[in-house]
């Protein structure tokens, strides 16, 4: 069975982002971000890991690239460092920082590689964080500055922006579980991150239709649309309410819908954060695309206890190294929600993968049958999106290589590129050979 289904301009890319695979992190004038910090905190990351060398990709990359090129990726999505191009948040621009990013797309584009350039995927200047972080409203406009330098500077070397990555991940993770840096808990925080983040993308987007630029752009939401555990009306309100507060506080007001008023009822009242006008600069648009992250999909039940009256359910299905059920369907029912609510508006799966407890045995190989068997489930899901009639465009793998994930540290493997940490080799697993084929028109 071939992949002929797909659409002959379907992109297929691999992902990854600054903090988890550059390294370099006191090199050419870079600055410290927030997860500099956040590493050296007892407890934080696991084995108190830390980002400053990663998969040493700021030295590296004239290798990764050709590797990207072995396996006939088409795209390649980064994310570009905050503190490598205005180490202080705002003020003196970092021209190294500048070159490592052109040096970078120039070699993928020499190699035939598009370029996906993530603005914020999570490293925020820790000068800024000093100053309140995403709290203060000020950071907003910092990140509008920085989008503005971005457009202007490496402008002729990407050929699709993507503004924020996962602003869920940054308010919910960073300032509510405490989890992410900055490693808050607070629902007064979350709620004026929440708003902040929406508002910088806002203000990009803005910049960005001002240079009368035509490469697409667009951002990248991590939605949770759950499932109603049960058909008890109270499991289905539980589902409306996760939808609610985990993605449509983010998709409703870039959307032009503002706010879900019944948001209020959870403690989520923007009216003293969002200053006349604001939610004009959020909806600007329109957005060329929408990216979705996807990993999994949860049931979810009604609870009188819990704060926001939801909780989710144990899974029957098999998990990942991440403790993540393998939910495909959720994809499918995930992107019609998207093609119904946002219509009109391409969508691309911008990270979708597993982790495995991946080990290289003999002959240097890795074999990764399981992560396989994931991605081809999820592959199928893609296609019947497709001939459903939902325009989904295209498709980047999480991830190109193991990488620092976060709080877990090193112990967890996303790739399809095996790294040896000790020594920066790279192995390709089973996977880069078995996607290799799927862009190729076969595997599936």
């Amino acid at each position: 069975m071939n992949n002929s289904h797909f659409p002959a301009d379907f992109l297929w890319g691999a992902a990854t982002a600054s903090f988890q695979v550059e390294g370099a992190s006191r090199e050419d004038g870079r600055g410290q971000s927030i997860w500099d910090i956040f590493c050296r905190q007892p407890g934080a990351v696991l084995n108190g890991d830390t980002g400053d060398v990663a998969a040493d990709q700021y030295h590296r990359y004239p290798e990764d690239v050709a590797l990207l090129r072995r396996l006939g990726i088409q795209a390649y999505r980064f994310s570009i460092a905050w503190p490598r191009i205005i180490p202080e948040g705002r003020g003196k621009i970092n021209q190294k920082g500048l070159d490592y990013y052109r040096k970078l797309c120039d070699e993928l584009h020499a190699s035939g590689i598009q370029t996906v350039a993530t603005l914020y995927h999570w490293d925020l200047p820790q000068p800024l964080q000093d100053e309140g972080g995403w709290v203060n409203r000020s950071t907003s406009y910092a990140f509008e500055e920085y989008a503005a330098v971005c457009f202007s500077e490496l402008g002729g070397y990407v050929d699709r922006w993507i503004t924020l990555n996962e602003p869920y991940c940054s308010a919910y993770l960073g300032h509510y579980m405490g989890v992410h840096a900055p490693g808050h808990r607070s629902l007064d925080e979350t709620v004026a991150v929440i708003h902040h983040l929406n508002l910088a993308h806002g203000l990009a987007m803005q910049k960005y239709r001002e240079t009368k630029a035509t490469e697409p752009i667009g951002i990248t939401w991590n939605p949770t649309t759950p499932r109603p555990a049960t058909r008890r009306e109270e499991d289905s309100h539980a589902a409306d309410i996760c939808k609610m507060l985990e993605t449509n506080l983010f998709v409703h007001p870039v959307m032009g819908k503002g706010y879900p008023e019944a948001a209020k009822t959870y403690g989520f009242d923007f009216s003293s954060l969002s200053h006349p006008g604001d939610l004009d600069i959020i909806s600007t648009g329109p957005l060329d695309f929408i990216g979705i992250n996807f990993y999994n999909e949860r049931a979810v039940s009604w609870s009188q206890s819990s704060k926001f009256n939801y909780e989710f359910e144990p899974s029957w299905e098999e998990k990942t190294d991440m403790g993540w059920p393998v939910t495909p369907s959720g994809l499918l029912r995930m992107l019609r929600i998207f093609a119904l609510e946002c219509p009109g508006i391409p969508l691309y799966i911008t990270e979708n993968g597993c982790a495995m407890a991946d080990v290289v045995g003999e002959n240097d190989t890795v074999d990764d049958s399981r992560r396989i068997a994931y991605l081809r489930k999820h592959f199928k899901i893609c296609r019947e999106a497709i001939d459903e009639g939902i325009p989904l465009s295209g498709y980047f793998l999480w991830s190109f290589m193991d990488n620092f994930e976060w709080a877990f540290g090193y112990s967890k493997r996303f790739g399809i590129v095996y790294v040896d940490y000790a020594t920066q080799r790279r192995i390709p697993k089973n996977s880069a050979y078995y996607f290799r084929d799927v862009i190729a028109g076969y595997g599936l």
